[in-house]
């Protein structure tokens, strides 16, 4: 059988036989030595005809080649082959199996690792700027947006302080607030608070029905943006502003 051999870079001589063995779909637990033997000196002559240096390594692979390939073509005497039945009489080629075995391991971490680094390759980082320089010295805090859970957690922090303030004992004399009058009064405290007031004050001596009235008129004129809400940080005292 004739084979048609390209030469290659190869890494060693076990890299060599290794593509040997893939190459031609060889089982590598059972290695036709014959075969692989001729590729290999094909692949030393070749190398010598390019005038290329050949490394010691794949002569000395060579030889071994050579060696179990000659071990395996010598005949068994009748006396081996008694012996054989009663002890395991060993491979010439187990040596370079494992050799090949061990070294595929390897190769195959090389090729993992070596795809890990062309991926990390496409990466880019970079140490953190510094914005200090961009920040003006005079920049003024800007309020946070403030939500409707912000001004339900304020009523109910105020209606735990009137409950605090509150008498043991009190007579509540029922009566109807309209909530369009009551905001119409939150807007003229506002104005003569200076247009800015704070949300606890609105309700300062005010009962319990009076409290729920104000704050859902504070709800009505926030609803149709009449007022304003501001607080500069998360958990500060919240202020009302006429718009």
């Amino acid at each position: 059988m004739q084979y048609n051999f390209k030469v290659e870079a190869f890494e060693g001589p076990l890299d060599l036989l290794l593509h040997l063995i893939n190459r031609y779909e060889i089982d590598i637990y059972n290695i036709p030595v014959a075969g692989i033997t001729e590729q290999y000196l094909s692949y030393i002559h070749a190398m010598k005809e390019l005038q290329l240096d050949v490394a010691s390594e794949y002569l000395v692979m060579a030889a071994t080649l050579l060696q179990i390939k000659s071990k395996m073509l010598l005949p068994k005497h009748e006396e081996d082959e008694q012996d054989s039945s009663e002890e395991f009489i060993e491979d010439p080629r187990q040596e370079l199996m494992e050799r090949l075995i061990e070294y595929k391991k390897y190769k195959q971490v090389a090729t993992q690792l070596k795809e890990k680094e062309q991926e990390r390759a496409q990466l880019y980082t970079r140490p953190p700027l510094d914005f200090m320089m961009f920040q003006k010295e005079d920049d003024e805090k800007l309020p946070i947006d403030v939500t409707l859970y912000d001004m339900l957690a304020a009523f109910q922090k105020l209606m735990r302080r009137k409950k605090i303030q509150r008498p043991v004992t009190a007579t509540v004399a029922r009566q109807e607030i309209p909530i369009e009058q009551r905001m119409g009064d939150v807007l003229k405290q506002l104005e003569m608070a200076g247009g800015r007031q704070s949300f606890y004050d609105l309700f300062a001596d005010d009962d319990r029905e009076m409290v729920v009235v104000t704050f859902l008129a504070i709800l009505e004129l926030m609803k149709h943006q009449q007022i304003v809400i501001e607080q500069e940080h998360n958990f500060d005292e919240i202020f009302l502003l006429k718009s």
